[in-house]
């Protein structure tokens, strides 16, 4: 019976190992692609910025805060 157990933890252990492995993977991938899109989209919104709010000589985080009505 007893190597049945260590049999049975043998393969429990790998399982555990194999299952890390790719939760691992799927969280890193997704933490890259969520990592592009947020800065991709900070670039988008930056531009849109610039080009549609910024009074000339404004830089972009002054019309950011200018709109938000920071001073």
């Amino acid at each position: 019976m007893s190597k049945i157990v260590e049999a049975n933890e043998k393969i429990a252990e790998k399982v555990v190992a194999g299952y890390k492995k790719i939760e691992a993977g799927v969280v890193g991938g997704y933490k890259k692609i969520e990592t592009g899109v947020v800065e991709g989209f900070g670039k988008v919104s930056d531009k849109c910025v610039e080009t549609l709010f910024a009074k000339e000589g404004e830089t972009v985080e002054d019309a950011k805060k200018r709109l938000s009505g920071e001073k």
